[in-house]
């Protein structure tokens, strides 16, 4: 027996008011990508398209979204995406657009690339804090998205400590 192959696009959600993004839902990113796929190649791409797709995750408040394809038809969807400026949403109209950030053959692939772009986005974050307190959230922050397991019921075991001799 074949396996199905399919393809994992990770991508961004970005609007200006990031409130809004707590209204957006699967089914709605869903319709926006379909229609914008169904515009830019016509009847054919939204043929290949509909076929095994779906939004696999959706978080609304960092606005991530893994969306899962057939693997022949990756490159259709990929380029309709810079085409979608809105999604409609309970009645209202959210404009954003999405920023693919990975296309990978898995959702594991997909999750450890989100795992080391959160960690750059917060080391980004780290120059830009304006108290001592913010820079500890973010260094805690970064800590938590590298370190696994055991290793972190340690560290937390040390800045506890250290807390303390303050």
């Amino acid at each position: 027996m074949v396996r199905v192959k399919s393809r994992y696009l990770l991508c961004e959600v970005n609007v200006s008011d990031r409130s809004r993004l707590l209204q957006l839902d699967d089914r709605a990113v869903a319709a926006a990508v379909k229609a914008a796929v169904a515009r830019i190649h016509g009847d054919y791409g939204a043929a290949l398209c509909s076929i095994r797709f779906s939004v696999k995750y959706l978080n609304t408040h960092t606005g991530i979204v893994f969306l899962r394809f057939p693997k022949r038809c990756y490159k259709l969807l990929w380029s309709a995406l810079p085409f979608i400026t809105s999604v409609e949403t309970r009645g209202q109209k959210i404009p954003c657009f999405l920023n693919c950030l990975h296309v990978g053959g898995t959702i594991r692939t997909c999750q450890k690339f989100l795992i080391r772009y959160n960690t750059q986005q917060l080391h980004r974050m780290l120059p830009q804090c304006k108290n001592e307190e913010e820079r500890q959230q973010v260094r805690k922050a970064i800590l938590n998205c590298s370190l696994t397991g055991r290793n972190k019921q340690a560290f937390e075991d040390v800045s506890d400590s250290e807390d303390e001799e303050e």
